[in-house]
């Protein structure tokens, strides 16, 4: 059977504008190949190109890259119905970006906290 979701074992995306796909790759548990073939796949990731077609992803494209990382690991979704599930109407009705949006900013909360107690 489908393991549980692991998105809550993910590390929490530091406070960064831009990241590289080495950190993204960690930050998402998925390797930086799959990152590429992801974004052949998923009109939806488009990260920023700069010099040397260096790619640099944004939050969004994080929370993005774990919302297919879900769909196609954890839910057992096929790259098509994973994109399908993306770009239909229930991409609108999904709440798991904002539910990694909220455990994302509890995260960062909860280190807020941590450094005004010391």
């Amino acid at each position: 059977m489908l393991e549980p979701s692991h998105n809550d074992e993910l590390p929490s995306i530091p406070g960064k504008r831009y990241f590289t796909i080495g950190e993204v790759s960690e930050l998402c548990a998925v390797k930086p190949h799959v990152l590429r073939y992801w974004e052949q796949e998923f009109p939806q990731l488009n990260p920023v190109k700069r010099r040397g077609n260096r790619r640099y992803y944004q939050r969004q494209d994080v929370l993005l890259i774990r919302q297919i990382r879900a769909l196609l690991y954890d839910q057992g979704f096929t790259i098509g119905g994973a994109r399908q599930r993306m770009s239909g109407d229930e991409a609108r009705d999904d709440t798991t970006q904002y539910k990694q949006l909220i455990r994302q900013m509890i995260s960062e909360l909860e280190e807020v906290l941590q450094v005004l107690k010391k």
